[in-house]
């Protein structure tokens, strides 16, 4: 493995561990009314997508980085909801603070 490749394997070791604190936060507020559906459900339907490449693929960064994200990942949308209002969509109405 050539220097680029350690990093780039580093970072998409790293970058996907940035989805904890954001667990971690939802679960000390016991909310998550902040975070849009819409968004929540776009971004894992999309790593849902590209995971069969993930698997089929010989480099290891992709590999790598496409698992452990949709495992972090799959964990904030179980943490967003289990916190999540029912009828609530995405971030608060302007207005309502």
């Amino acid at each position: 493995m050539n220097p680029l490749e350690v990093l780039a394997l580093v970072a998409s070791v790293v970058m996907p561990m940035w989805n904890i604190p954001l667990i971690v936060k939802i679960f000390q507020r016991k909310s998550s009314e902040d975070l849009s559906l819409y968004w929540l459900w776009g971004v894992w339907s999309c790593m849902v997508l590209m995971l069969p490449w993930a698997f089929l693929t010989k480099e290891v960064v992709l590999k790598v980085f496409s698992i452990i994200n949709f495992v972090l990942f799959s964990g904030v949308a179980f943490a967003v909801m289990k916190y999540r209002v029912k009828g609530s969509y995405g971030c608060k109405e302007s207005g309502n603070t």
